[in-house]
């Protein structure tokens, strides 16, 4: 039988994406501070606690972990996820008609050959959001879909209404880059897809 990936996330999409394309997937949330510190880079940020994530998990296992973090930058600010409509709104109102990134790091801790493995990854995607109008974003805010997102909107759902162009990784605006974590667990030798196993759309 094969071993499943640990999910050191409890991210919905995360876990859909990797079940979309047949892996064996079981969830075990990491508990970290996701706190951005002073003056930290978005980069920097989402390396950091993508690596925590794992840490914590693989300490209590010998499956191999997969830990990902995911934030909105704009002008070299940290964009999380909001915690009331009214954050949401000035959020989305910071990004309409303009071209932000979505930043996610990804980690991988394992078992190979007798020896801890690790593989980080980041991956950056640029997306254009059209020019919202002030009646455009109060209906969005009011659908609720922002809680919990970073950058207060999911392009998977309604928030793809707001979204004119993607330039990389769609996936990766989601939440986790899929193509760059299936070569990162073919590379280091951890549970890989099967496609015909998955579900498809």
């Amino acid at each position: 039988m094969t071993q499943p990936l640990l999910l050191a996330s409890a991210s919905p999409r995360r876990r859909e994406l990797l079940e979309r394309v047949g892996l064996a997937i079981e969830v075990h949330p990491a508990d970290v501070d996701e706190r951005a510190q002073d003056g930290e880079a978005p980069e920097a940020y989402v390396a950091r606690i993508a690596r925590a994530k794992a840490i914590a998990v693989a300490r209590h296992s010998d499956l191999w972990v997969l830990a990902a973090d995911t934030t909105v930058t704009l002008d070299g600010a940290i964009l999380g996820k909001a915690d009331t409509p009214e954050e949401a709104t000035k959020m989305l109102r910071w990004l309409s008609g303009r071209t932000h990134c979505v930043l996610t790091a990804f980690a991988l801790i394992g078992e190979r050959d007798g020896r801890t493995c690790v593989r980080e990854g980041l991956v950056s995607t640029e997306v254009a959001m059209v020019d919202l109008d002030a009646a455009t974003l109060a209906d969005y805010v009011a659908s609720g879909e922002w809680r919990g997102k970073a950058g207060a909107y999911a392009i998977q759902g309604i928030g793809a209404a707001l979204v004119i162009a993607v330039r990389g990784s769609v996936t990766n605006v989601v939440g986790l880059p899929l193509a760059e974590v299936i070569a990162a667990l073919r590379e280091v030798g951890a549970p890989l897809p099967r496609l015909v196993a998955g579900i498809p759309a």
